[in-house]
This record gives C-alpha cells, sequence and structure tokens, in this order.
C-alpha cells in the first residue's frame, strides 16, 4: 500500500502550523520563509534547527507548479498556462489596470485565478466547461498561481479576482482556506476589499459567504436579465433561478454592507436588447449593484459572436440612463484567447492530436 500523500505547507494556516511546529514562535518564521522569501524548500529555512527542518521535510511538500506557457497580449495582458503536479493543466491571468474593471485606479495589477480543472456548469458561451469537470483546486494550488505569477514577473499583485477556470463557490473550502491565507498579514497580505469572488449563482454558498466575517467583494455572473434567457445560456439558472439569485444577493449585500458587481457578457442577438437592458437594469436599482458589461471573447468551438459597438453602447447607454452605475469593459487579451479555460482547451487539443497523430 503506498504512502499517503503529503500535504502541502502552503495548505496551512498560522494557527495549524503552531501545533505543529514548537515552540510556537517557530510558526512565525515558517510563514516568512514561505510568503515574505519565497523560498521553495524547508533547507532554505536556515533559522530553523534541523530536527524541525527534516520533521517538516518528512510531513509536508512544496506543491509546484510549472508555467507551461506564457502569452503575452498587444494590450499587456498575459495569460499563463500552468501544469499541476498530476500533469493536469490550469490557467491565470494577469490584467493591466482599466479604470473600467471595479473601478480599479489605473496602478492596480490584477490577477485572474483558477479554482477548478474545468467547470461542471456548463455555461454555454464559456470554455472552461467544454471538456467537463475534473477535481477541485487545493488552497495551496490556488495560493500557488499567485505567488507564481508575482515570481515570473517580478511585479507584486494587489488585486484578486476568483473568475478563471471553474466556479469558486462550487469549492468553498479551499476557496476559503486559500483566501485567508491570501489575506492573513502572515500569508500574501492582500486586504479583503480587493478580493473578488465571482460566481455563476449558486445560492446556498452565496449565503454561506454572506456570513464569514472577511469583508470579501461578490461578482454575480448574470448574463441574463430573465430566466428565459439566463436559462438558456446558463444551466445553473434551472436549479437557483433569478428571484432566488437575488434574493441571495440582497441578503449578501445586508450582511456586508457594500456594492455587488453584475458580471453582464454581452452576446449578440441572445442577450442584448433594449429589453434586457431595462430589466438588467431594474436589478441593479434594486441593489445598488454595478453593472460590468463584457463582450463577448470568441472561442473556439461556439457559434457566440459579440455585438456591434453601435449596440454595445446602447445598451449601456440604456443602463446610465436609469442610474445605474455601468461599465464597458474593453476586451483584454483577445490575441492571446484570454477568456476562461481557452488556452487549456487549445492544448490539450493540440496535445491530444499529436499523441493520435505520432501513434497512427
Amino acid at each position: 500500500m503506498s504512502a499517503p500523500a503529503k500535504i502541502d505547507i502552503k495548505s496551512l494556516h498560522l494557527d495549524e502550523l503552531r501545533g505543529i511546529a514548537q515552540p510556537s514562535y517557530r510558526a512565525g518564521q515558517i510563514v516568512d520563509w514561505l510568503y515574505k522569501k519565497r523560498v521553495h524548500s524547508f533547507a532554505e529555512m536556515t533559522d530553523l534547527p534541523q530536527a524541525l527542518r527534516q520533521q517538516l521535510t518528512a510531513n509536508f511538500c512544496f506543491g509546484k507548479i510549472d508555467a507551461l506557457r506564457v502569452l503575452g497580449s498587444k494590450d499587456t495582458t498575459r495569460k499563463f498556462l500552468f501544469r499541476l503536479s498530476d500533469n493536469n493543466l490550469i490557467e491565470s491571468v494577469l490584467i493591466p489596470a482599466s479604470p473600467a474593471l471595479y473601478g480599479s485606479p489605473s496602478d492596480r495589477r490584477t490577477i485572474c485565478i483558477s479554482t477548478q480543472v474545468g467547470c461542471a456548469y456548463g455555461c454555454k458561451f464559456c470554455a472552461s466547461g467544454l471538456d467537463g469537470w475534473k477535481r477541485n483546486l487545493r488552497a495551496d494550488e490556488i495560493v500557488n498561481q499567485i505567488m507564481a505569477v508575482e515570481e515570473a514577473t517580478g511585479e507584486r499583485i494587489d488585486n484578486i479576482v476568483f473568475m478563471g477556470m471553474g466556479e469558486p463557490l462550487a469549492n468553498y473550502d479551499n476557496l476559503l482556506r486559500a483566501i485567508q491565507i491570501i489575506n492573513a498579514p502572515w500569508g500574501i497580505g492582500i486586504g479583503a476589499r480587493r478580493v473578488t469572488v465571482s460566481t455563476s449563482g449558486l445560492v446556498p454558498q452565496i449565503r454561506q459567504l454572506s456570513d464569514q466575517p472577511l469583508q470579501i467583494r461578490l461578482a454575480v455572473s448574470l448574463h441574463g436579465a430573465n430566466d428565459d434567457v439566463r436559462s438558456r445560456i446558463m444551466p445553473v439558472n434551472r436549479k437557483y433561478n433569478l428571484s432566488a439569485l437575488l434574493d441571495a444577493c440582497r441578503y449578501f449585500t445586508s450582511r456586508k454592507k457594500q456594492r455587488i458587481t453584475f458580471e453582464y457578457i454581452l452576446i449578440a442577438q441572445v442577450n442584448d436588447s433594449d429589453e434586457q437592458a431595462r430589466q438588467l437594469a431594474k436589478h441593479a436599482r434594486a441593489l445598488q449593484a454595478k453593472v460590468n458589461l463584457i463582450p463577448y471573447n470568441k472561442v473556439e468551438g461556439l457559434d457566440w459572436t459579440q455585438p456591434s459597438q453601435d449596440r454595445q453602447k446602447k445598451f449601456l447607454g440604456v443602463l446610465r440612463a436609469a442610474g445605474v452605475r455601468a461599465t464597458l469593459r474593453r476586451e483584454k487579451g483577445d490575441d492571446i484567447a484570454a477568456a476562461c479555460g481557452q488556452l487549456r482547451l487549445q492544448t490539450e487539443r493540440g496535445l491530444a492530436a499529436a499523441v493520435l497523430e505520432s501513434s497512427g
């Protein structure tokens, strides 16, 4: 029988480390090595006694994610394709500053990170779920994306968006553990208000997240302003309809006292009508929510297209005329397949084709 897999040291909280490393101040030394000095082995933790380093080596590991591909866009968006220890692929995207991205100041560096390998929720416009769901990411694999991108770029990331591959709230426990490490002063040290969790609309988990003390932000991928349109493109709406979702959003705002963002991908002749804009405005006004309009980013193998710029501006105009705080985000990284899951899908299918060709 094989030995149980070692736990990644970056999946542990400071309190858990205090229970392992004695005396307890050693835990503070360990997290300094992990998150301040960014070492890659226990041997490098030179102020720890050798016996403790040996104990840590015997029981824990340093999870590694390798950058398989890094693509740079003309707009300075950078997409990272990471290979995990089990050879699964995930994506992270470093997004250039944009005034339309949650009102970010011009010097903010935002990373969009993944929480799952693939996705089970099957949104009809998204590449992440085209090959289905494989597994949840562990907390250390979520944290390691941030650290790997910072190491590769030499840039300090100060804004986190859980909007990459997967449905973050479907991996709730690992997500919350990772956020606590990201937020903690002893960890990566990014303020909770600079962390945004995006969801396709998992109502029970939105309510669960509402009761957490961390003042993280919530973005809801709405993409349809009534049940007919939303169910057509987002199967999750058949389980948690718009009414239930909006009720959960109201609960979140009552607990957190902060604005929700509605993400709304504009898809030509699907959800871009003036009537959809008016219904969206009604929902946004009721919750005092912000609306972030995103022109559809073309995905190979899907037939959707983005509306013309005139239609995009007209949709935005309807929202603003109704008093809604709304922005129209210009596409980022469309020349490097920056939409969720595209690069992974292209790479996996390319590798599969190469294997078939060589075996033929």
